[in-house]
């Protein structure tokens, strides 16, 4: 009998799995932080024989390496990926024997598509496939993108996804469990799905990569990528040279003295409590990316990277589950942080400061010059509706071109409010007059805002 368990890493839309029978099992895709991986196998009561890695990573740093060393178990890697450190190289077809008692064997299946070298690996019970980790292959809808490792490839990576999803249901049965890393809220995929769980029957009968010619599906899935997150260019490079071990001790406490120095050198101040609590007070040049939110994804990709960061939190819990979440995308080490409320964060004689957060419908009552609507969702979301005579800058850019929003007072919206709260920090850092829609999107064209396609 064998069992798999589900590691969420919800924040960066990623899962791993420990699979195995009674006495062993084998991790794949781990994330940076091991130690819930290790609870996981204490729980079961299984030893860690094995660590897999479907491709190298550019999305997280990941734990493998370090988890192979902790537990003494064979860390296998795609035999083609570039890595700097010893481990097992696994080559197409070659089997591992996860539990003789249980009968379970992993086999390699090489799929390249969203790297070069990626390799799935089918989960045999007994000599039948049970189960098949598909990494960023074959995810519950659609495949991982293939043009995160070089622009020139990506066109033969796509079709190589397409090859690769045939294969798998070519040689894996119906009732096969397809259990993916990406396509949880991740960039790595090329499109997302609410449902949460798949076998090989079913991509048969709905994925693109199985339903279309290969042409049209190539065509559609390069037509459909998005941006790409800043910091997966520092995530490949890290993952094939080899991560450190993880330090998640607790940063040193920073005062209201220190907290205002280190904004005065230009280093980030990021304030994790709910845009809410932000923008009815805060320290005046600090950041908003809420705990909450998809914090490593838009912190990462937002702050120049190696930039000192410091992090304001309502309670050392969130501080600490912060830590662990940027950790995992190579923030490691906080310079310095705080726990509280603003009050304590700001000097002797200084007040916190703050900006009014508003709907659409307050927006339709307040149209006339002087007000400025900016967008900063995505290009793909905007490309479904805009409001009319609004500014598009989307929230990852908005850093670098803050001298592009028009002078007046700055209405910033988003989809849902989140990255709204984020840019009208940035805005609001840079002394700009603003107002956060919080707000969904839908609601525009209800509150009498036209609502236009480009």
């Amino acid at each position: 009998m064998f069992f798999v368990d589900t590691i969420e890493v919800a924040g960066l839309g990623n899962r791993s799995y420990l699979a195995g029978g009674g006495r062993t099992a084998v991790v794949v895709d781990p994330p940076r932080d091991i130690d819930r991986v290790i609870a996981a196998a204490a729980r079961r009561g299984v030893r860690i024989s094995h660590v897999v890695e479907t491709h190298v990573h550019n999305d997280y740093v990941t734990g493998g390496l370090e988890l192979a060393r902790i537990t003494g178990a064979a860390y296998l890697v795609p035999d083609a990926a570039r890595v700097s450190y010893t481990r097992v190289p696994v080559h197409d077809g070659e089997r591992h024997e996860i539990d003789a008692v249980a009968g379970l064997v992993l086999r390699a299946i090489a799929t390249p598509g969203h790297t070069p070298h990626h390799t799935s690996y089918a989960l045999e019970e007994n000599g039948t496939a049970v189960a098949v980790f598909t990494g960023g292959s074959l995810l519950i809808g659609t495949v991982g993108r293939p043009d995160l490792v070089e622009p020139r490839l990506t066109e033969d990576l796509a079709r190589a996804q397409h090859t690769s999803a045939h294969r798998l249901v070519t040689e894996l049965p119906d009732e096969a469990t397809v259990l993916p890393t990406h396509g949880f809220g991740s960039f790595c995929s090329a499109g997302q799905s609410a449902v949460a769980s798949t076998t090989i029957g079913q991509e048969k009968a709905s994925n693109a990569a199985l339903t279309r010619d290969v042409d049209g599906f190539v065509a559609d899935l390069l037509a459909g990528l998005d941006d790409i997150p800043a910091y997966y260019a520092h995530m490949g490079p890290a993952n094939a040279a080899g991560p450190a071990p993880l330090d998640l001790t607790p940063p040193a406490l920073a005062d209201a003295d220190e907290i205002a120095g280190r904004l005065a050198a230009g280093e980030w101040v990021v304030d994790l409590r709910n845009r809410i609590a932000f923008a009815e007070g805060h320290v005046a040049g600090s950041l908003n990316f809420e705990a909450e939110g998809q914090l490593a994804t838009y912190l990462a990709w937002l702050v120049p990277w190696g930039r000192p960061v410091t992090l304001l939190a309502e309670s050392a819990a969130q501080l600490a589950e912060a830590q662990r979440e940027l950790a995992r995308v190579g923030i490691d080490r906080p310079a310095a942080a705080a726990v509280g409320e603003p009050s304590r964060w700001t000097r002797e004689g200084e007040a916190p400061t703050s900006f009014p957060r508003a709907t659409f419908a307050d927006l339709a009552e307040h149209p006339g010059d002087g007000i400025v609507v900016l967008d900063v969702r995505r290009n793909s979301e905007r490309a479904s509706g805009r409001v009319a005579g609004s500014v598009h800058i989307p929230v990852h850019t908005l850093r670098d071109r803050l001298h592009e929003v028009p002078d007046g007072r700055v209405w910033v919206h988003c989809a849902g409010g989140v990255r709204a709260a984020i840019a009208a920090s940035l805005l609001d850092a840079a002394g700009r007059d603003v107002v956060a829609v919080d707000d969904r999107f839908e609601s525009a064209e209800k509150a009498g805002l036209t609502v236009r396609t480009p």
